[in-house]
């Protein structure tokens, strides 16, 4: 039996108000005046100056406002590459994604894709990438998708919804400082929120289980259900225990794996933009049968906080469009292998997704 020796995110700060450590943190990387830090920022954070004031630009350094409207694509991802390689001289000194999860994805991607030849969609899949990244560093302003510690950047390619899951794709650094998740949507919060939950129920309920992603899952699951259960919580101890629920569901995946729910929402999204969080909250609600408990928790969870799911998404659909997203949801084989087990092709059949994609 080999073991996989799996990559950790090796340099973190957790604190409020620790982004404004940036700049001190990433000089010493600064490879020469010609070497630009890229900074890629949501562009919610446009004219935000509590924001954008704190960006530590200095030389040749570029700040680019992406939009997180839409799951982040493997074509952007070769769009950005080439804007940066045209743009400057000299190799990026490091990429600084600050943002929610789409922003962090495409940091990782970038990252990686300024170091290896030909283009993104080649590289997603597991260990395909073979030179190192540029240094790169995650700033999280949302908490749940657990990007900032996962080693696995997921793109929507020309043909799949497909992280590239590699040991160069986790950040070298990650700033986690809660105060930047002020003025999060309630119902992005939310959403966002889940993601950490479904990590956490898919994980703990799968046939990848170990005592290393156990321990890391049941923590994030104690938090969640503190967060969005107990009303007790200042905003300020819910939005720090949520940055960590975050950390511990993206790393109780490492040495495991998630489940249906992702699996079926990476087909959502591939057909109908769908973004992952609110996707993973639409069809987990109609996951009963796989995992009663998490799914009985969740609608508890929806119910307190009044969330309402959209419904209807795949009401007119026909069935080529089904079958689109059935073959991306069966392609992630190692996630139904979690879910269900080595049998699960006999369980997760073609008129099995479909039945339940009608429901959604």
């Amino acid at each position: 039996m080999s073991y996989k020796n799996y990559p950790m995110v090796s340099r973190v700060v957790f604190g409020r108000g620790s982004f404004n450590q940036l700049g001190d943190i990433i000089a010493p990387k600064r490879l020469n005046t010609k070497a630009p830090f890229i900074f890629l920022v949501d562009d919610v954070f446009k004219g935000n100056s509590e924001i954008t004031s704190r960006i530590p630009l200095a030389y040749d350094d570029q700040l680019l406002y992406i939009s997180a409207e839409n799951e982040p694509k493997t074509s952007q991802v070769d769009e950005l590459v080439e804007q940066i390689i045209l743009n400057h001289k000299d190799r990026p000194s490091g990429i600084i994604g600050i943002g929610g999860g789409t922003i962090l994805d495409l940091a990782k991607a970038v990252a990686i894709m300024l170091t290896n030849e030909g283009e993104a969609k080649n590289y997603q899949g597991w260990d395909l990438v073979k030179t190192p990244a540029i240094y790169h560093v995650g700033v999280p302003t949302i908490s749940g998708t657990g990007s900032e510690v996962s080693r696995t950047t997921v793109l929507t390619g020309p043909e799949k919804k497909l992280g590239i899951n590699s040991d160069y794709t986790p950040f070298d650094q990650v700033i986690l400082d809660p105060e930047l998740t002020n003025g999060v949507p309630k119902d992005q919060w939310f959403y966002t929120g889940m993601d950490c939950f479904i990590h956490c129920i898919e994980s703990l309920n799968g046939t990848y289980l170990n005592a290393f992603s156990q321990s890391y899952g049941e923590k994030a699951y104690e938090l969640c259900k503190e967060i969005f259960m107990d009303a007790s919580l200042t905003q300020a101890e819910a939005q720090d225990k949520l940055m960590m629920a975050s950390w511990h569901g993206g790393m109780s995946i490492a040495y495991s794996q998630v489940g249906v729910a992702h699996a079926m929402s990476y087909g959502l999204s591939y057909l109908l933009g769908t973004k992952h969080g609110i996707g993973n909250c639409i069809v987990f609600d109609h996951l009963e049968e796989f995992y009663p408990e998490g799914v009985s928790m969740f609608k508890a969870m929806k119910k307190k906080h009044n969330i309402q799911l959209p419904q209807g998404l795949c009401a007119g659909l026909h069935d080529d469009e089904f079958d689109i997203m059935i073959n991306v949801a069966l392609s992630l084989e190692p996630l139904w292998e979690n879910a269900i087990g080595k049998t699960w092709k006999q369980v997760i059949t073609r008129s099995k997704l479909k039945s339940l994609y009608q429901k959604m």
